[in-house]
């Protein structure tokens, strides 16, 4: 379900969020995204940085160059563009070759198992849509993102990893996202790139 117009509350004092939806779907993520493409192109005076996410996006100011009411009032009228219609915005199709299984993907096979699939089905299955990145989070450059099937969609692992390698490969629920630098992580590994994110 989607927000009837976005909500701005305070963070802090000198930061604000904007949500644009109160579920993750591409609905919310294109709001998301015309936002972000406002601040960008638009940037308001007294705005430092913003960090958008999965329904909303932080927005951090400089508190001497405007009051919380000034500046939230700056990001409504910014907002009422996005209410009146979404331009499509341009996106980019990347694709990321893997290798699945094996040193690799060391959990393909307890996923396969768990979901009753041969390895080549679980490989067939992920890699078969296109994904949409509804965030990057986490680690620098890991991208979160939806769409995948819910037929091989499982937990995360009951005890993390201490050392992920860089380009990993991974599924948690119904995401699948990139190690983009080695880190710790409990996402199930089921194969990796060598393509570098970060």
């Amino acid at each position: 379900m989607s927000l009837e117009r976005p909500r701005i509350s305070p963070l802090g004092d000198s930061a604000l969020v904007i949500e644009m939806g109160e579920e993750i779907g591409e609905e919310t993520h294109a709001r998301v995204r015309a936002l972000v493409h406002l601040l960008e192109s638009e940037p308001p005076d007294a705005m430092i940085e913003f960090i958008p996410a999965f329904t909303n996006a932080t927005v951090i100011y400089d508190p001497l160059h405007a009051t919380y009411d000034e500046f939230a009032t700056q990001i409504a009228a910014m907002l009422r563009s996005i209410s009146e219609g979404l331009e499509p915005i341009e996106a980019r199709s990347i694709v990321i070759p893997v290798c699945y299984g094996g040193d690799f993907g060391p959990d393909l096979n307890s996923v396969s198992s768990h979901k009753n699939m041969a390895p080549d089905e679980v490989v067939a299955v992920h890699s078969e849509p296109e994904y949409l990145v509804y965030m990057i989070g986490f680690a620098p450059g890991f991208p979160y993102m939806g769409g995948m099937s819910e037929r091989i969609a499982i937990g995360r692992r009951d005890s993390p990893r201490q050392r992920i390698p860089a380009g990993s490969v991974g599924i948690a629920g119904r995401q699948t996202g990139i190690y983009s630098i080695e880190s710790p992580g409990g996402w199930q590994l089921i194969g990796r790139t060598p393509v570098r994110l970060f």
